[in-house]
This record gives C-alpha cells, structure tokens and sequence, in this order.
C-alpha cells in the first residue's frame, strides 16, 4: 500500500510501567469511578469531555485537539485473557504476542521481516533508546537502536573494531536481564554489525534535518523529535520504537501522571506538526500502548497493577473516535474483583496496524486471527 506514492511508516510508543487508563480516558459522568476511587480522580469540571460519558485528562489538552479533529482512536478495554500484573511478563507478552508460554520473536520483528525479507535495509526497523525492545528481535532480522541522534547512542562513536566489538558485548551484557538469553542473545550476536552500520547511517539525519517546531525539554519529545528526523531524511525506516518510562505509579500519581501525559500529549502534537510541515506526515500512523491498566479502588496514593488498559492510534489516515468498549465499572463484573474487564483483545489491535495500515498478513504475526477495528479510513 502506497500514500501519495511512499510506504506506510509505523511508529510505536511504549507507555512503561502501566497507565492508567480510567485517568486518562476518563468516565467522568460516571458515578461508580468516583465510588471506586478517594482521592486518586480527575474532577468532573476538569475533564475535556469527548462526549456525556469519557473525557480526556486536562493535561492531554495536545491529544484531544487531534481527537477533535479526527486524527485520534481512542481503543477502550485492551488487554487480553489471563492479564499478568508483572511487568516483566506482561511486557513479554505485549512484545511476543504469546500469553502462555515465553515467546521468542517480537511481533514487530516478525513485521520487519515481511517487509523486508532481503535485508536490504538495516534500517528497516529503528529503536531510539537504549537497547534494543524484545518487540523487535527476531534472529536474523537486522533492527538499528540509537540512544539519541545527537550523541549516536552507545555504540556508534567507536571507529576501531575492536573497541566496537567490546562495545556490543557490554550492550549485550547491560541489557541480558531485561530481554532475556537464548534466542534473543543470538540475535543480537547475529546481527550486531548490523546495529552499527545502522548507527552509522543515522548520523546522517541530524545534518539534514531543519524544522521550525520547538519540540519541549522531555525525554519523550526529544525521542519523538528523532523519530521525525529520521523520516524526514528519507533513509526508508517503516518501523519506529520508541518509549516514555515512568507510568508505574504506586505512588504520587496526583503529581506524576498529569506531568507525564502532558509531555506525551505536547510531544506527540509537535511530532506531527513537524512532519506535516515536511509534507511527511501522511505515511505515518502512530500506535501508543501501555502493558496493563490500573486497578478500580486507588490505595490512597496512587494505583496498583490492574487490567482492562486503553491504546491509541494516532494520525493523518486514522479514522478517529472510539473504538471497542469500555470496560465495565460495576462491582460485580471486575476481573478478579479488583481489575477492569478487558473488552478486545491486543493482538486484534495489533492486526488492525498490521493489515489495515502495513498491508501485512496479520495472522502469522500475532499468531492467530482476532478481531480489528476499522480504524482507518478509506
């Protein structure tokens, strides 16, 4: 599939740590959030109401802009059967596609494949930050990761071979425990030349990057901010990763979540402004997932693990709106008595970009035909 002669182009957002859905798409008129919840809520005057029942938390005032204007799918109750509240195994799960045993293939690296099973180019996939998300590591699958374009990463400032092969096994060392042995630790022994190279390359995109958009001091737009680099510099990237850390709030969340989805919401309006300002931003869709929602009753300050979490998909060819079901917030249909209910399944979100915007075989990918969304428009 073609936009206006280019290839679709990805770019995937990892929310870590769990965010809290029911405080970001908010049932504001809903008396049962405010039963279930003391103190952890987003009073009903504050809301930016979507309709007479959700609102968007004040401080994605960026978000629901592009939801006014219809660039915005908001997919409510996405999770899937035996919700893990670890974030190791859920974070597994959301990358693998694979809820019951441990998998050993990113979904995005199975993408990656399809797209480009010649591997001509290593930069068909790009993560910004560092290491590299199980979400794109298939053995044999090149996938560049860059810390940042300014400062290359950890690895790309090494022009000796050998300080470049001592670089890679400290890489791979660093980040063992977060992305497993085995299978994945072959990959990135396979194809770590691969990494540089694509390092490499990526230093190109600073150089030929100009842009009038003052994207703000976060981690997440100076992330986002690269992304847009390395599009615009044409090097035929059609999967981007990149993530915003910080959504595990036990604690504090009153002052920490509001400040996290005004980063996001602010980086996400730049990003897209800048990439229409470069006529780029057509090609591009935006999904943004989180691992798990939180739970129904706050613990005074902040929420607990949970399920029943939400999505977006983000962009110019996104048919905006709602989209599934929102979960349920009677008492006696919780999960477990404690969670929301999850009301479709991730993989089906996952095959809804798959098919609808890459024009990918879903099924093999996310292992199983489920259930889309047409949200995208014709």
């Amino acid at each position: 599939m073609a936009i206006n002669g280019r290839q679709p182009v990805l770019v995937v957002v990892q929310l870590t740590g769990g965010n809290d859905f029911m405080n970001t798409v908010v049932p504001y008129s809903n008396p049962l959030y405010y039963d279930a919840r003391q103190k952890i809520v987003v009073p009903e005057d504050h809301v930016l109401p979507i309709d007479d029942g959700l609102g968007f938390h004040p401080s994605a005032r960026p978000l629901k802009e592009l939801y006014d204007r219809g660039k915005v799918a908001v997919i409510q109750g996405v999770g899937h059967p035996g919700s893990s509240r670890s974030h190791f195994r859920a974070m597994d799960i959301w990358h693998t596609c694979e809820p019951v045993k441990i998998g050993t293939e990113g979904w995005l690296g199975r993408a990656i494949r399809e797209l480009d099973p010649d591997k001509e180019n290593v930069l068909t996939g790009v993560n910004i930050g560092r290491g590299l998300p199980r979400a794109m590591a298939v053995p044999g699958v090149p996938v560049s990761s860059v810390g940042d374009l300014d400062n290359y990463g950890i690895l790309t400032g090494l022009t000796d071979k050998a300080q470049r092969m001592d670089a890679l096994d400290t890489f791979k060392s660093m980040y063992a425990p977060a992305i497993g042995t085995g299978p994945v630790m072959d990959y990135l022994a396979q194809t770590g030349q691969d990494v540089l190279k694509g390092a490499d390359i990526l230093k190109t995109a600073p150089v030929q990057y100009s842009s009038e958009v003052e994207y703000a001091d976060s981690s997440i737009a100076r992330s986002l901010r690269d992304v847009a680099r390395v599009h615009l510099a044409g090097l035929g990237t059609r999967i981007f990763y990149t993530s915003q850390g910080g959504y595990d709030t036990h604690a504090s969340q009153l002052p920490v979540h509001p400040k996290l989805l005004e980063d996001l919401s602010a980086a996400i309006s730049d990003f897209f402004q800048d990439l229409r300002d470069g006529d780029a931003s057509e090609e591009v869709a935006m999904l943004i997932f989180t691992e798990f929602g939180r739970r129904m009753l706050d613990n005074g300050s902040g929420t607990d693990h949970g399920s029943g979490g939400g999505a977006f998909i983000i962009g110019d060819r996104v048919a905006g709106g709602l989209y599934s079901e929102y979960p349920s917030l009677q008492r006696g249909e919780w999960e477990g008595g404690e969670d929301l209910k999850h009301t479709i399944d991730f993989r089906g979100l996952y095959a809804t970009v798959l098919e609808q915007w890459l024009g990918l075989d879903p099924d093999p990918i996310v292992g199983g035909s489920f259930e889309q969304m047409e949200a995208f428009a014709a």
